[in-house]
């Protein structure tokens, strides 16, 4: 499983010109799904975002979490994570899961961090669904995790 962590102040998702998900400060999570992913995969993601100390403290240092600042998340699907674009000019999509699995894959890493993270606000895009996502990156703070890159 691959994610892009964005720390935002605001971000949303519109679906037929329809705002159907934001939030306000907190991480806006892009999440791909790869062939051969599992539970074990999520846990690692779901487990990093909200753990990980990216917002700042009062002396302006990354020690604190999306838990200890009470911020939001919003999860949106995003296949082309496990695009390939390091031959020829079309990016293959050989290493993402199925379509159907990755829908199944996806809705069970939504459950698994919304029944383990009951306190945080989370909300999602629409998977499979053509997307406009407004951001305003805080920051910029952006991170790139892959579950398959644990030390």
């Amino acid at each position: 499983m691959r994610a892009v962590i964005q720390r935002v102040k605001y971000a949303s998702v519109k679906v037929d010109n329809r705002v159907i998900s934001e939030i306000g400060d907190g991480i806006l999570l892009f999440v791909g799904i790869g062939k051969g992913d599992s539970e074990k995969d999520f846990e690692y993601i779901a487990n990093k975002t909200v753990n990980l100390r990216i917002f700042e403290d009062e002396k302006s240092l990354f020690n604190k979490s999306l838990i200890d600042v009470s911020g939001e998340l919003l999860i949106v699907s995003q296949f082309t994570l496990y695009g390939d674009c390091r031959k020829g000019r079309r990016p293959s999509f050989d290493q993402a899961e199925s379509v159907d699995t990755s829908r199944e894959l996806y809705r069970e890493f939504v459950n698994f961090i919304k029944n383990k993270f009951k306190d945080i606000v989370i909300k999602e895009g629409v998977f499979q669904a053509h997307m406009e996502v407004n951001i305003v990156n805080n920051g910029p703070v952006t991170f790139i995790l892959d579950s398959k890159k644990i030390l």
